[in-house]
């Protein structure tokens, strides 16, 4: 069993500063990538940023330059600093784990999500 739990949601003023953390567990756990998504009310899960096991990251288009993908390996975790925000980064935040089980399957696994509200 993989569980995934984001934290650091929160309500914030347009040009203001967020951090997300979203943590794995789970055993015999392979993490191949992470990964950020987001999904405002009407519209689409949209990707905001990943990284792989090796560090390589990639950006929305929305939010390039202004949030940064991080993560821990040895502890399965995975962050999002998000800087400038805008009102149009409000949504619910996903965090996903793209994780190769025993005997080579890939599975992606979602968290429950946190809210992010960007507004005066």
């Amino acid at each position: 069993q993989v569980h995934v739990v984001e934290s650091g949601g929160g309500l914030v003023q347009p040009g203001g500063t967020l951090s997300l953390a979203c943590a794995v567990s789970g055993s015999a756990l392979a993490l191949v990538a992470m990964a950020w998504y987001r999904q405002a009310p009407g519209k689409q899960r949209d990707m905001v940023a990943t990284i792989t096991s090796s560090g390589s990251t990639t950006y929305g288009d929305s939010v390039k330059g202004r949030f940064t993908v991080s993560s821990d390996n040895s502890k399965n975790a995975v962050y999002l600093l998000m800087n400038s925000l805008k009102p149009e980064d409000t949504a619910v935040y996903y965090c996903k784990a793209v994780v190769q089980r025993t005997g080579g399957q890939i599975m992606n696994y979602w968290g429950q999500g946190t809210q992010v509200a960007v507004s005066s």
